[in-house]
C-alpha cells in the first residue's frame, strides 16, 4: 500500500510540493505521451495524468508488486 506512495515520493525529490517541475517527471511523460518536455505545462501534465489515470495507478500497482518482491529475497 505504501510501496506506491514512496514511488511517487522518491520521483518527485526536489519538486514535492510542484511535481510538475521535476526533470525525471517530465522525462518520462515525454517518453509515454511524446510531448516534448520543454513545453510541457502545468496543464499538460494534468491532462496526461487525468487521461491516463487507469494506467498511471496499474504501474503505481505493479511498483507496489516489484517492491514486495524484492523486500522478499533480501
Amino acid at each position: 500500500m505504501f510501496a506506491p506512495l514512496r514511488f511517487i515520493w522518491n520521483a518527485t525529490r526536489g519538486h514535492r510540493l510542484t511535481p510538475w517541475r521535476s526533470e525525471y517527471f517530465r522525462w518520462r511523460v515525454e517518453t509515454y505521451s511524446g510531448i516534448p518536455a520543454e513545453t510541457l505545462k502545468f496543464s499538460d501534465i494534468l491532462g496526461f495524468v487525468w487521461n491516463s489515470r487507469w494506467e498511471l495507478l496499474s504501474y503505481l500497482a505493479w511498483t507496489g508488486r516489484m517492491d514486495r518482491e524484492a523486500r522478499k529475497r533480501v
